[in-house]
């Protein structure tokens, strides 16, 4: 629609500055001749919208002028007050910061859609952890949001699972990323290029008056992307064949469920047969008797093995029907 159409090129200046027709144009994914024609509207419409010429030109609006949101859409308000999220803003220690955000947001918004919006804030709840996931007590959380927003290194003693367990370090932390209810900060370390560290692992904090500076082209979320992809080829490391019954490929976890659906090889019994990654004999052991009759491993050896075994360990402690003396009265 125009009228949103016009919105987005006050927003687009308002918030970015000059804008050429051509760079508004490719935003906004119609012609130039479009842009002009807009810009013209806006002008009549008496926006202080002018267009200087030149390599450094472009459209911009006169200095200190700003567009209210009643051009909000419903959905977009819906959306705007959906997408809040005050749990992880509380822990970063911005919950007032955010609420009061929404407050002037939602002064802004015509009668309509602050119902609308009221509406969705009271229907809808974000809770990211899975159901049996510890909490984890990220006390620290504040004081790493601090540093990475004035870019100053901090010095940790940092809890790691392999020994020593408990070590030094002196971080420079680039961000902070929340993955299922828990906070990872994406730091420098000085040497090897920056990795995840789990906030909860902090043991103690001391912050310092050393400013860092951030690598150009370092993008937190392209980091993040690519540092759970490595995460994942490094814990599947062994390979496992097996036979799976119809509809036991979508109990397995993720990779070896999208590995069986993208190389299983359908058997004339109606099952599947596929290899599939694990992370080590024992973990798979624990996953795959989760599926009980519906999975049978081929290889390797070892796996098949103690899968035989602990099926005929459970057989014959369920073989004579009577129940333990141990589990009644």
């Amino acid at each position: 629609m125009k009228s949103s159409r016009l919105l987005s090129i006050l927003l687009l200046l308002q918030t970015g500055g000059p804008m050429t027709a051509a760079r508004l144009a490719a935003e906004l994914e119609v012609s130039v001749r479009t842009v002009y024609r807009d810009v013209e509207a806006l002008q009549a419409a008496g926006v202080p919208l002018y267009g200087d010429a030149g390599h450094a030109g472009g459209y911009r609006l006169l200095d200190g002028y700003r567009t209210r949101l009643t051009g909000l859409t419903r959905d977009e308000a819906e959306a705007l007050f959906l997408a809040g999220a005050p749990g992880p803003a509380a822990d970063l220690g911005l919950g007032p910061v955010l609420a009061a955000a929404q407050l002037k947001v939602r002064a802004a918004l015509p009668a309509e859609l602050r119902a609308h919006a009221d509406r969705i804030s009271s229907r809808f709840h974000l809770d990211a952890p899975g159901w049996y996931a510890d909490e984890d007590r990220a006390d620290h959380l504040p004081a790493v949001a601090a540093a990475v927003w004035d870019r100053r290194a901090v010095r940790v003693t940092y809890r790691r699972w392999r020994e020593p367990t408990d070590v030094e370090r002196r971080l420079e932390p680039y961000g902070l990323v929340l993955k299922a209810g828990r906070w990872y900060v994406v730091a420098s370390a000085g040497t090897g290029g920056p990795r995840a560290y789990r906030v909860d692992q902090i043991l103690e904090l001391r912050p310092t008056d050393e400013e860092f500076t951030v690598p150009d082209g370092f993008d937190l979320a392209a980091y993040w992307t690519a540092y759970q992809e490595d995460f994942h080829r490094r814990l599947h490391t062994g390979e496992a064949l097996v036979r799976l019954a119809p509809g036991a490929a979508d109990r397995l976890d993720a990779a070896a469920a999208r590995a069986a659906h993208d190389t299983g090889r359908a058997e004339p019994d109606g099952w599947t047969r596929a290899r599939v990654p694990i992370e080590s004999v024992g973990h798979a052991h624990d996953a795959f008797l989760r599926l009980g009759a519906d999975i049978e491993v081929l290889e390797p050896a070892e796996l098949r093995d103690r899968i035989t075994a602990t099926a005929t360990a459970l057989a014959k402690l369920y073989a004579d029907g009577n129940a333990s003396p141990h589990g009644g009265n």
